[in-house]
C-alpha cells in the first residue's frame, strides 16, 4: 500500500503548523529579537530566490505565472523583514533603561 504523496505532505504540512505555533508562543522575551533575525535571514534568502523567479523566463512574454509569483513574493518577503526589524527594534526599546530627567 503506497500513501499518497499529497496526504504525506499535506499532513508534513500541519505538523509544522502545529509545531511552529508551540516553538514561536514558547519562546521568552529575552530571545525573541535574536529569533526576530534569524527570521529577517531566512526573509533575505527568500528575496534572492524570489528575484531569481520573478527575472527567469521568456522575454517574449513579461508576465507569466513565475513572474507574477516572483514579484509577490519579493513584496511579501520586504513586508516581513521590514515589519521583522520594526518589532526588533521595539523589543529592543523595552530593554533600555528610562533616564530620569532632574
Amino acid at each position: 500500500m503506497e500513501i499518497d504523496p499529497f496526504i504525506f505532505r499535506l499532513s508534513i504540512f500541519i505538523l509544522s503548523i502545529f509545531i511552529g505555533y508551540y516553538v514561536v508562543w514558547s519562546v521568552t522575551p529575552s530571545l525573541h529579537t535574536p529569533l526576530m533575525s534569524v527570521t529577517n535571514a531566512i526573509s533575505s534568502v527568500i528575496i534572492v530566490g524570489a528575484i531569481i523567479a520573478a527575472l527567469a523566463g521568456n522575454s517574449e512574454i513579461i508576465f507569466n505565472k513565475a513572474n507574477i509569483f516572483g514579484y509577490l513574493a519579493i513584496v511579501l518577503a520586504a513586508i516581513n523583514i521590514f515589519g521583522g526589524f520594526l518589532v526588533t527594534q521595539r523589543m529592543l526599546a523595552m530593554y533600555k533603561k528610562k533616564r530620569k530627567d532632574k
